[in-house]
């Protein structure tokens, strides 16, 4: 069975937002998984979007696969570096900030 796959790293994305959007699309044919994508009003779905149709661009170019016939054999969101910045609070004190970051792996295969 032929795959594709596509990453994103380091993308200024918390992992457990980006997760949400994944999971709707996991198991599901392209076309389907891209009018998901359009309709999901979540950050991270132009994101993932963007990043499922490389993946079939890459499944079309360098393993001649068929695009029509690809659907979503694996999808995944780990995390990447924080980036910490810090809030000024009241008293003097200051608190920090986790600008989370995520890496998004996207695998298309023929059915």
């Amino acid at each position: 069975m032929q795959q594709a796959k596509a990453i994103a790293r380091y993308v200024r994305i918390a992992p457990r937002k980006a997760q949400l959007v994944v999971d709707l699309i996991r198991g599901k044919q392209v076309g389907e998984a891209i009018a998901i994508l359009n309709h999901t009003p979540k950050a991270a779905s132009p994101i993932i979007e963007k990043l499922l149709k490389s993946a079939i661009a890459n499944a079309e170019h360098n393993n001649s696969l068929d695009p029509n016939s690809l659907v979503i054999s694996q999808v995944f969101v780990d995390q990447g570096p924080t980036l910490k910045r810090f809030r000024p609070r009241a008293m003097g004190r200051a608190s920090r900030i986790n600008k989370r970051t995520s890496h998004i792996t996207v695998v298309v295969s023929e059915k």
